[in-house]
């Protein structure tokens, strides 16, 4: 080969190829052109590669797609190919292109240009290259754009130019069959082409247009069977020769069209008998090509108006295919065959021997053919062998396709040509026992309706007959360990319609085999189901016939298992059954008739009955009913904008926006606190009310001016926990004001509920607070009446209430009034944690350091007594009566808020008098008895931990 090579490539280049032939193993394989992938990578970048150079790369490139591994570097490098004036460059890029891209790729665009100027070249070559790629690349959209180009090429000197604009037009009707659609004519008169490729060419777009319109071509018999004559006389070019047959696939394909168009046509089957029968007697049945031609003759015969002389000499080839040592030659005669037996049944019996030869061929495949052929030949004289040795061979296959596909046949043969009741019975038996699940449902339900309809005859005996040896042989099935689920739905639904027809068993044997199916197949809830429905026809049909129902223990048993299961289904017919057994004889005779189930329902889908209620409807008013598809045009915007609420019911479109996102909720617990094995009961105040100002929400304006967002939490069932400083209530004119611990409350239309957990949750993230001092909080609020107050420096502090609260809440404008009208100095406000006003008192002692030394009393100073403002007292203000040595009931003195003065004009009375609360060691000893316990207020009943509190 030189040094150069094999077709002038390089010697790196055959050797790349001996490498990967001779690897040992895919790894290795795929390290070799890995190494070749960095190689072209490499020297395919690099400027002022010469042409003869780049087409090896390309050429490299395909090979390693070939291998099946990614080249896309190199495909902008083939389209650049397809533009160089250099035809073998030209048609290197072209071939590279095509195998590369596909019709949908981003760089088709980049060669359309290309390709229309390629179609326009003097190079006949250049023609072909281009019109090889419009075949494979060019895409629906793209087809008009070199559409009328390759029209024109169909008057094109040479044929191969010809040849393949027909290919490149069959391929666009193949895309888009509009594009081409007036383009009939032109298949037409190339079919008269002097060139007998270009004439074959058309063959192919004609056959696809014939099958699907047969009648627009009918005209063309005659031609069809002119050029059929002229290639069986051997009249064209030996170059069309093959296997010394004469134009063998021309053959084949005017030969199935003449199939499609004389399909029920005697007149031009007519036309067609002397090239058929011709075709018969020179064909050489020594070839393959031969034998395939004869195939085909024996299929247009089977599609034509039959003739006897052709049938005859079909099932001569036939006769001679299936005596061959051949299995592809026996294939081809069960095929044949099974073909000729819809025209002449007779045909079969003459190769009895011979297909039950094939039948017991070791090659699956033509047993399998041998099958349908089989199907196809049962009758009611031989249907008992035919599905036995179906049956047979659907046991012996592990194949579930096509298991299930033979057990379709065996029933569908047993319901056609049964000879007795008894042997369709075993057959169906037979049948589910072997393919189990495989069976199709839709098989299960057409058995159920030939044994509740009959064979379809008069006798009702016959009928009776099939039903009873249907009951005996599933009560005698259902002793078998186990059985498929659609073979015992069939089973309960046969015991269950016909189970006491005949009188032969009794009601209770049936239900107690029911019972024990449906107790074996516990998990399988449709076979329960199936079970349960046949226990309520039985005792329907006992009570119908006026007997004595007894239920069995068994079945009492069930019911009470279903009546309470997780299937509601299975529940709902406990109570069908439940109810059918205590209905009286004629209700169940009317609701469940014995023998009914095939018996249609009609339907009134027009309700006509309620005509007479909707003309009186509308004559006291209603409005008249109007379809959905008149009324959808109806909608406007106001509808969307007033009527939310139908949002499900309308179908236009919505024009509102989409709702702003709601914040993230974070956890109300601390980690730390979760992760701690000790509980520390934190009641959730619901009846706390406090707003806090955000800039990025809407604010609600009150009449003094506040710019805060204010919470309505007013009707909000008051939580356990002990009281707080009571609020005090004011009228204005257009909002509810309230103050809460000297915050003021907004009472407007537009707060929620759920507002007010979103700012106390937003709230909450905003400050840390250590588990410690939760714990501190929670035992503080227990009952300790006297604390100090710290001053309001923005700092962390506890607050005395069920559940420990943390933020920083500005003044409102509703706190500085109170400060300049009240004649006396209002309660601290312990949520004020803003900055220091000038009449903040600084405390003398820490209250953590005083809740430190609770349990030793001594400690603490008398000074520091003396004047520290009393925090719990303040939080005292509440009616008398409340605050007693075991806390009373805190629930009904939170309801009775005190009257205070407020400003605005509106004149209120304040309750003067202040009970002690009780002693805060009490309170610790109580809370340590709950944490010792283990009750989380949270979770529990909180009058139970109310009650613990004492």
């Amino acid at each position: 080969m030189g040094s150069q090579g094999g077709f002038y490539q390089s010697k790196e280049f055959l050797d790349l190829v001996k490498s990967i032939g001779e690897a040992r193993s895919k790894a290795e394989e795929d390290r070799i052109v890995l190494n070749e992938i960095e190689t072209l990578k490499r020297r395919i970048s690099e400027p002022d590669i010469p042409k003869r150079k780049m087409k090896e790369y390309i050429i490299r490139l395909v090979y390693v797609e070939m291998l099946g591994h990614d080249a896309s570097f190199g495909y902008i490098h083939a389209v650049k190919m397809t533009h160089d004036d250099s035809l073998l460059v030209k048609r290197t890029g072209y071939l590279a292109v095509t195998l590369f891209l596909n019709e949908d790729h981003d760089l088709i665009i980049l060669i359309v240009n290309t390709i229309q100027k390629d179609l326009k070249s003097d190079n006949y070559l250049v023609v072909c290259a281009a019109l090889n790629a419009v075949c494979k690349l060019i895409n629906e959209e793209t087809i008009p754009a070199v559409l009328p180009q390759v029209v024109e090429l169909l008057g094109h000197p040479k044929e191969a130019v010809r040849k393949k604009a027909i290919m490149a037009l069959h391929r666009f009707y193949q895309k888009s069959p509009s594009s081409v659609s007036h383009l009939v004519s032109n298949f037409r008169k190339r079919l008269c082409d002097n060139d007998p490729g270009v004439m074959g060419a058309t063959l192919c777009p004609l056959f696809d247009l014939i099958t699907i319109d047969v009648n627009s071509f009918k005209d063309l018999v005659v031609s069809f069977v002119s050029i059929l004559k002229q290639v069986a006389e051997r009249r064209l070019p030996k170059a069309y020769d093959y296997h010394q047959m004469p134009a063998p696939f021309i053959q084949i394909k005017l030969l199935k069209i003449l199939a499609l168009l004389g399909s029920g046509d005697k007149q031009a089957s007519e036309n067609m008998y002397t090239v058929v029968g011709d075709l018969f007697r020179k064909c050489d049945s020594s070839s393959n090509i031969g034998n395939a031609i004869l195939y085909e003759c024996i299929c247009c015969v089977s599609s034509i108006y039959p003739n006897a002389k052709l049938l005859e000499s079909a099932a001569d080839v036939i006769s001679r295919f299936l005596k061959s040592d051949s299995h592809n030659l026996k294939y081809m005669g069960i095929d044949a065959l099974g073909r000729l037996i819809k025209i002449s049944p007779d045909i079969a019996e003459q190769h009895q021997l011979a297909v039950i030869d094939c039948l017991e061929d070791p090659d699956d495949t033509l047993k399998r053919k041998t099958f349908e052929l089989l199907y196809k030949m049962t009758k009611s004289t031989n249907v008992e062998v035919i599905v036995d040795r179906m049956i047979d061979y659907m046991i012996s296959i592990n194949d579930n396709h096509y298991k299930t596909e033979i057990a379709s046949r065996c029933v569908e043969l047993a319901e056609q040509f049964a000879p007795s009741n008894q042997w369709f019975i075993q057959t169906m038996n037979k049948v589910f026992e072997h393919a189990g699940d495989l069976v199709n449902i839709k098989v299960a339900h057409n058995l159920m309706r030939l044994i509740a309809e009959g064979f379809g005859e008069d006798d009702d005996s016959a009928d009776s007959q099939l039903r009873s040896s249907a009951v005996e042989s599933y009560l005698r099935i259902l002793g078998e360990p186990k059985l498929p689920s659609v073979f015992l739905q069939v089973i309960c639904w046969v015991l269950g319609e016909y189970g006491t027809a005949d009188g032969k068993f009794s009601a209770s044997y049936i239900t107690g085999k029911l019972c024990d199916v449906a107790e074996a197949y516990s998990n399988d809830e449709t076979v329960k189901a199936y079970a349960v429905t046949a226990l309520m026809k039985i005792y329907a049909f006992e009570i119908a016939a006026r007997r004595k129902v007894d239920l069995l223990p068994e079945c009492h048993s069930l019911m009470e298992e279903l009546l309470a299961s997780h299937s509601t289904d299975l529940q709902q017919r406990a109570y069908e059954l439940q109810a059918v057994i205590g209905l009286d004889a004629h209700a169940v005779e009317c609701i469940m008739p014995s023998d009914a189930s095939c018996e249609d329902i009609e339907v009134d889908k027009g309700l006509s009955f309620l005509n007479g209620y909707v003309e009186e409807s509308i004559e006291k008013g209603a409005q008249p009913y109007i379809p959905e598809s008149e009324r959808s045009g109806m909608l406007n915007i106001s509808n969307f904008r007033n009527q939310d609420h139908h949002e499900a019911s309308s179908h236009g479109l919505r024009f509102e926006a989409y709702e702003l996102p709601k914040p993230t909720v974070q956890s109300r617990i601390p980690p730390a606190l979760l992760a701690s094995t000790e509980l520390v009961p934190v009641p959730e105040p619901m009846y706390l009310r406090e707003s806090y100002q955000t800039p990025s929400v809407p604010s609600v304006s009150s009449d003094a001016g506040s710019s805060e967002l204010k919470l309505r939490l007013d009707g909000v069932q008051k939580k356990w926990g002990k009281p707080t400083y009571s609020p005090a209530t004011s009228t204005s004119n257009s909002t509810a004001q309230k103050t809460v611990n000297g915050v003021t409350q907004v009472d407007g239309a537009s707060s929620t509920n759920s507002r007010t957990r979103e700012t106390y949750d937003s709230r909450k993230s905003q400050v840390e607070i250590s588990p410690e001092k939760q714990k501190l909080a929670a035992s503080l609020f227990g009952g300790s009446s006297k604390t100090e107050k710290r001053p309001a420096t923005g700092h962390k502090i506890s607050k005395a209430s069920t559940q420990m609260v943390k933020s920083h809440v500005p003044k409102s404008s509703m706190e500085v009034a109170l400060e300049k009208t009240a004649p006396v100095q209002p309660a601290p406000d312990l949520l004020d944690l803003g900055e220091p006003t000038g009449t903040s008192v600084a405390p003398l002692v820490d209250p953590f350091k005083q809740l430190e030394g609770l349990l030793d009393t001594t400690q603490v100073g008398s000074a520091a007594a003396a004047k520290s403002p009393d925090i719990m007292a303040m939080y005292a203000d509440t009616p008398a009566g409340i605050h007693d040595k075991d806390d009373g009931d805190l629930l009904s003195g939170l309801s009775k808020p005190p009257v205070t003065n407020m400003p605005g004009g509106t004149t209120t009375t304040q309750q003067e008098q202040r009970s002690k609360g009780p002693n805060p060691k009490d309170s610790l000893e109580k809370d340590a008895l709950v944490r010792q316990m283990g009750v989380n207020p949270s979770s529990q009943n909180p009058n139970l931990f109310r009650d613990l509190l004492g």
